[in-house]
């Protein structure tokens, strides 16, 4: 069982950022009254999302000219791969240069590589890359499961539902983002530090077990949320990618 769900996340992954990014259509009927030479993200980026949702936050990007001056007037589209969509797909900056649409992430869990583009006076393309995350419904039970359990110790950003007692902790505990570290360890690694807290792995007496509390369905299930969030992006080993 374990196998198959890695299965189904590793070809998740594959169908949603190798070569389904949509080709730009028609040329946009909004004509631009300014150009620019940069296009910066101003929020939005990174999010995580159920597969399938609009996302929480709008993406914000702005224009800005060679000496980083805002641009107002300026013509920004969006693309992005299939089942992705956007509100609006494209539009003129406003007076702070900025354009925001909302983004509605695909039906396939993983990472989406979108991308926003203006074009310069002389013609020519600047392109933005921003990438954005949905979950599926095992990441979705990872996801309740870190917000219920672990979020408290292992993020350290505190918010209005929950305060963080990262800094209160003599060893600190690894965000789920930290891919540099969570990367190098196996699932088995990762089941055994979940199950029996940090002396399974000579880590830290402050990481309590927890395999009494979780059912092995969704010990798997919070390891998939920690793998699909991972920066930089999780990798599985030993796989071999045909050639196109």
């Amino acid at each position: 069982m374990k196998r198959h769900l890695r299965t189904i996340f590793v070809v998740s992954l594959i169908l949603v950022s190798a070569g389904c990014t949509r080709k730009p259509g028609p040329a946009s009927a909004l004509k631009p009254t300014a150009f620019g030479a940069a296009l910066v993200e101003s929020s939005g980026g990174k999010q995580i999302g159920a597969t399938g949702m609009v996302l929480a936050q709008p993406l914000v990007v702005q224009v800005n000219d060679e000496r980083g001056t805002a641009v107002t007037g300026a013509l920004v589209e969006f693309l992005g791969p299939a089942g992705v969509s956007f509100d609006p797909p494209s539009g003129l900056t406003d007076s702070s240069g900025q354009l925001s649409t909302n983004v509605a992430v695909g039906g396939i869990a993983g990472r989406y590589q979108l991308t926003a583009h203006t074009p310069t006076k002389a013609q020519k393309s600047v392109e933005l890359k921003i990438e954005e995350i949905a979950l599926g419904y095992q990441q979705q039970v990872g996801y309740q499961l870190d917000d219920k359990y672990c979020a408290r110790c292992h993020n350290p950003e505190s918010t209005p539902e929950r305060v963080s007692n990262y800094d209160n902790l003599e060893v600190k505990p690894h965000p789920f983002t930290e891919g540099v570290t969570l990367n190098k360890m196996s699932d088995a690694e990762l089941t055994a530090i979940i199950s029996h807290g940090g002396p399974a792995l000579n880590k830290s007496a402050l990481m309590p077990p927890y395999g009494y509390t979780l059912s092995k369905a969704e010990i798997e299930a919070l390891i998939s949320y920690i793998r699909l969030i991972s920066d930089p992006p999780y990798h599985v080993s030993g796989m071999v990618y045909a050639q196109k």
